[in-house]
């Protein structure tokens, strides 16, 4: 009887110590992250629920509305040639904005580019792996996290409030291709803006016919000091 206590009592030793260690891994942050706020949610960002057309009218909606341009979801289909051009859902989103005479900047493929921009209070526009009932990658807005729960918040779908772990967000972010961007005003500039990034985007801009908001953005950058 005593062999068998002290087997199980070893048996529960060993699993506290490998739970300890779970946790102890799931707490290891990069530097990046442990240099940003520990929890921010961009409460203001408007929000559009649907689940049509992967969610990319709504979320793009969401995003130019946060930007003062007057938009609904069902505006944005036409444009966005949908349906049909779902395979060009991502460079029409990036036309369209730049239509308005907005700067789509791209964000290098990492949990701590995005959370950074998160962080100095700009949404995030994003495409990622649902995972639930849906086969195709979904679009979705990057609105918030908490650094000590390990979760991000989402606006996706009909979800106001999405929850998810930092490695599932991204896995399923990074297996629908990694791909996020800010959509600013020429007047903004993201957090550690890439310079190089932010004046081919401006010199692209301009050749597009949005020359004032181009030179805008490039007047804009000249003055960060």
């Amino acid at each position: 009887m005593r062999a068998v206590t002290g087997a199980k009592s070893a048996r529960l030793w060993l699993m506290g110590v490998f739970a300890l260690a779970m946790v102890g891994c799931a707490s290891v942050e990069s530097p990046e992250l442990r240099r940003l706020p520990e929890r921010v949610e961009l409460n203001g960002v408007p929000f559009f629920r649907g689940n049509a057309n992967q969610g990319a009218p709504q979320i793009l909606a969401g995003m130019l509305s946060e930007q003062r341009v007057r938009i609904t979801p069902g505006l944005l289909v036409k444009p966005l040639q949908l349906p049909g051009a779902e395979a060009s859902l991502q460079s029409n989103i990036e036309q369209l904005a730049a239509g308005y005479g907005l700067m789509v900047y791209p964000l290098d493929k990492s949990l701590s580019a995005l959370l950074t921009q998160v962080a100095a209070g700009y949404p995030v526009m994003l495409r990622f792996s649902d995972g639930t009932l849906w086969s195709e990658p979904r679009y979705a807005m990057l609105v918030g996290y908490n650094r000590a729960k390990g979760t991000v918040l989402l606006r996706a779908g009909m979800e106001r409030r999405r929850l998810m772990d930092f490695s599932t967000f991204e896995s399923a972010w990074k297996d629908a291709g990694g791909w996020a961007v800010l959509i600013l005003s020429p007047t903004q500039l993201p957090a550690n803006v890439d310079k190089t990034r932010w004046l081919k985007i401006a010199n692209e801009l301009s050749r597009s016919g949005q020359e004032q908001a181009g030179a805008t953005a490039i007047k804009t950058l000249e003055s960060q000091k």
